[in-house]
C-alpha cells in the first residue's frame, strides 16, 4: 500500500525558487489560456486600454503604444504551452483591434477606416515592439520547455 502514497504536486517555478522566493512566486497570477482565449485576452485588453486612453489621455498614441508592451508580455507569459506559437499572431491583431478608439478618424465609415490605417502606419514601431516582445518571451518559454524536457535524459 505504501507505493500508492499520493504526492503532492508542484508548479515547476515552485521547485526551482529558492526558499524566500517560494512565497512571491505562488502569489503571482499563473493563468494557462488556450490560443483562442489568449487573443481574445489580448484583444479585450487592448480594447480597454483604447478605451480608458481615449478617456483619460484624449487618445495618445504614445501611451496606448506603452500600455501595448504589458499586454503584450502578459499574453505570451500567461499563454499555455501547447499553444506558445498563438500569442506572437494575437498580439498584433489586438493592438490593430484596440487602436480604433484612439485613431482619430471622423466623417463617417471611410473616414474611420482611414484614421484607423494611419495610425496603424504611423505607429507601427509600437507593434513590432509589442511583438518582438511577445516572441521574445515565447522563444525563452519554448527553450525552458525543451531543456525540461532533456534533462531527465542527460541525467539517466
Amino acid at each position: 500500500m505504501e507505493r500508492y502514497k499520493a504526492r503532492t504536486v508542484r508548479h515547476p517555478a515552485e521547485r526551482a525558487a529558492a526558499p524566500g522566493r517560494a512565497a512571491a512566486v505562488r502569489r503571482l497570477p499563473r493563468p494557462r489560456l488556450t490560443g483562442l482565449g489568449g487573443g481574445l485576452f489580448a484583444c479585450a485588453a487592448m480594447l480597454l486600454v483604447g478605451g480608458f486612453d481615449w478617456l483619460l489621455f484624449d487618445a495618445s498614441l504614445l501611451v496606448y503604444g506603452l500600455l501595448f508592451l504589458p499586454v503584450a508580455a502578459a499574453t505570451a507569459l500567461w499563454v499555455r504551452p501547447a499553444d506558445l506559437i498563438t500569442a506572437p499572431i494575437s498580439v498584433p491583431i489586438a493592438f490593430a483591434a484596440g487602436v480604433w478608439p484612439v485613431s482619430g478618424g471622423s466623417g463617417g465609415f471611410a473616414g474611420e477606416v482611414m484614421g484607423l490605417v494611419s495610425a496603424l502606419s504611423l505607429h507601427a514601431g509600437w507593434l513590432y515592439a509589442g511583438t518582438l516582445v511577445a516572441a521574445l518571451i515565447v522563444v525563452v518559454r519554448k527553450a525552458v520547455l525543451i531543456g525540461r524536457r532533456r534533462a531527465p535524459r542527460r541525467i539517466a
